[in-house]
């Protein structure tokens, strides 16, 4: 029988240690998503969510929306989150680029991380089918005749839809009114029963909306036409040399280690390219324009130039 003091003296024993579990399999990876369900980002991030990870063993995504101030909640919650690859946004330029330009914000362009952009869908206009406005030279006579008297709805001050209206303010003389709304979901009612005369949103988001006869489509402000609505002519087409988009894309807290980096590119670079992806985007109407790591930064930081410049000459706010 052993006595305590035998007890006391035994030597411990050593015991394996267990392996933490490293990214990304240890916890999920949130994916902040700064405006509604259904609206054109998330609609990307779900997307993407599952087809990157099965391309990252162990990786979970969970979309988290928090939509306000044009999307600046979700990207200062992941410029400020710990650098570890657990927490990445989904996100959109020029939003992005434009809400530093325009107020006091948590985080700086040049400080993020960029992982890719994805998708580049770009802006339009659509109303109601009984709306007498047929044209873009509709919308500009009208805006001229009776300044700030059309209104116009879209998902934030200083998005990609607000911009290309102001261009197109800029350059033809027409005034309209801007009536922002934090997601597509609260935006189209609006619309939908006259309280707004005219939606300003991506082609993509309207897509469904135009196939159920529920909108009717003014101009796009494509290069050319997007091949999912090709009846629908551009600005340029009718006069007026106004092009405008959204990019979005994945971005991550500035000094993310470059082997996450690495890897999380990597993974879009494979998504990208695999005919499944492809297919599930056409299915979603998601209009493709890969751009990945440094090229995706600096585009990002390109157009904040463009922004700032623009901004110099005639702020969008006032």
């Amino acid at each position: 029988m052993l006595t305590r003091r035998a007890i006391l003296a035994t030597p411990a024993i050593a015991l394996p240690a267990t392996a933490q579990p490293a990214w990304p399999a240890a916890r999920p990876i949130e994916v902040f998503v700064g405006f509604s369900a259904g609206g054109g980002v998330d609609v990307m991030a779900r997307a993407c969510a599952p087809f990157l990870a099965k391309l990252l063993p162990g990786a979970r995504f969970v979309i988290v929306n928090r939509p306000g101030a044009a999307g600046q909640l979700a990207i200062e919650a992941a410029a400020n989150a710990a650098p570890d690859g657990f927490t990445i946004a989904a996100t959109s330029l020029p939003g992005l680029a434009s809400i530093p330009v325009e107020r006091q914000v948590r985080y700086r362009p040049a400080d993020l991380t960029y992982i890719a952009n994805v998708v580049d869908d770009p802006c339009a206009l659509f109303v109601r089918p009984e709306s007498p406005l047929r044209t873009l030279a509709d919308v500009i006579a009208q805006g001229r005749a009776q300044p700030e008297i059309l209104t116009y709805g879209l998902t934030g001050i200083g998005s990609d839809d607000h911009l290309t209206m102001f261009r197109l303010e800029a350059l033809t003389g027409a005034r309209l009114t801007h009536v922002p709304f934090p997601g597509i979901g609260q935006l189209l009612p609006q619309v939908f029963s006259g309280q707004v005369a005219i939606a300003a949103m991506n082609v993509s988001e309207a897509l469904p909306f135009v196939r159920e006869g529920r909108l009717r489509g003014i101009a796009q402000a494509a290069a050319t036409r997007w091949p999912g609505m090709p009846t629908l002519a551009t600005y340029r087409e009718q006069g007026a040399d106004v092009i405008g988009s959204a990019s979005r894309g994945f971005i991550a807290p500035g000094n993310l280690p470059a082997d996450i980096t690495d890897r999380l590119v990597g993974a879009f670079r494979t998504m990208l390219a695999d005919p499944a992806f492809v297919a599930e985007t056409e299915r979603l109407s998601m209009p493709l324009s890969p751009v990945l790591g440094a090229d995706y930064r600096a585009l990002a930081l390109s157009m904040e130039a463009e922004l700032r410049a623009m901004w110099a000459r005639r702020p969008w706010t006032g």
